[in-house]
């Protein structure tokens, strides 16, 4: 475990927060309660039938002490929350039928205990597709004003680079335009600054730097970048430009001379998700570096998103994550 992962436990045991865990039928998703409770990182929610749940933990030798289960079928909550999601769906005109069925499925019940602050984030998408796990989130949670876009970021912790690195969006969006890119821009600023501690300086990537390419991609991001510099001129940022230019000094000085950001960016926008997303998984592999996320951002409180590959310490790490998200 790396020690920007160890501090992140510290700091997330320390705010003493409530997570929950929507697919507890998951033998991972147990062992991960059962580790974060063991440790003292948060207080662990898992929904679903308690008899099964202990029937699960007990086969896999699990102790489910400490931890506790909720039902979204028999639960005393069940009606409030109907009552609760009605209003926020009130502009769908959805009916009571239809709340009373999405009530029932852990991913929307555990978006609307986040959402009335009975947990502080939600973890889920072990078993559940990324749609899944992010249709309920917006729906019950909601996005922050003045955000666009729901979006992830991956924090990238290379071997032998000086510091840490967001690169986003790498698992959500997958043609952002101009509005959608700079909103993903400040998004990711913000969990950078929150999340590393530093201060994030934002480079809007492309395979033009200042102008060198013509092409409609480019105007997408200088564009994007223009916008970005309205929603948020406190923040860093600059652009377009390549990678090279952005993250290395010498070729930043060459071709974007001037540049607050070129050689020195630490947050990387991509602009689309097949860039984002091929970017992360070479970097990754090729340079053995230790990926984090995807982690949601742009909703009004914390819901997570796991791969369905994930192991227990993935579930621990991200849960602790959410926890640091939900502090703001």
């Amino acid at each position: 475990m790396s020690s920007f992962v160890q501090e992140i436990h510290r700091k997330a045991k320390s705010l003493k927060r409530h997570v929950v865990l929507p697919e507890g039928n998951d033998e991972r998703m147990l062992r991960a309660g059962a580790q974060m409770v063991k440790e003292r990182l948060c207080e662990v929610t898992l929904l679903g039938n308690y008899d099964e749940l202990n029937k699960n933990a007990n086969h896999s030798d699990i102790s489910l002490e400490g931890i506790r289960i909720e039902d979204p079928n028999s639960s005393d909550r069940f009606d409030e929350y109907i009552k609760e999601l009605l209003i926020i769906r009130k502009h769908k005109q959805l009916t009571r039928s239809q709340a009373e069925e999405m009530m029932r499925s852990p991913l929307y019940y555990g978006a609307m205990m986040v959402h009335c602050g009975d947990a502080d984030g939600s973890v889920a998408g072990a078993a559940n597709t990324t749609g899944d796990v992010l249709r309920a989130a917006i729906h019950c949670i909601g996005l922050k004003t003045g955000i666009s876009v729901v979006s992830s970021i991956f924090l990238m912790i290379v071997p032998g680079w000086p510091q840490m690195l967001t690169y986003a969006d790498a698992g959500v969006v997958p043609d952002p335009n101009p509005e959608q890119l700079a909103s993903i821009a400040v998004t990711s600023a913000g969990t950078h600054r929150l999340l590393t501690g530093n201060e994030p300086v934002v480079a809007f990537l492309s395979f033009s730097t200042y102008g060198s390419s013509s092409h409609k991609r480019v105007d997408k991001v200088k564009e994007a970048v223009a916008i970005a510099r309205k929603m948020a001129p406190e923040v860093i940022l600059d652009g377009e430009m390549q990678a090279d230019a952005a993250l290395v000094k010498a070729i930043g000085e060459k071709k974007a001379s001037g540049s607050p950001v070129a050689g020195r960016a630490n947050v990387l926008i991509f602009p689309d998700l097949d860039s984002g997303n091929i970017a992360y998984k070479l970097t990754q592999r090729l340079a053995k570096a230790t990926a984090l996320g995807p982690l949601i951002q742009g909703l009004k409180k914390p819901a997570m998103d796991l791969s369905r590959g994930c192991n227990v310490q993935d579930i621990v790490d991200v849960s602790s994550i959410c926890l640091m998200l939900a502090s703001v």
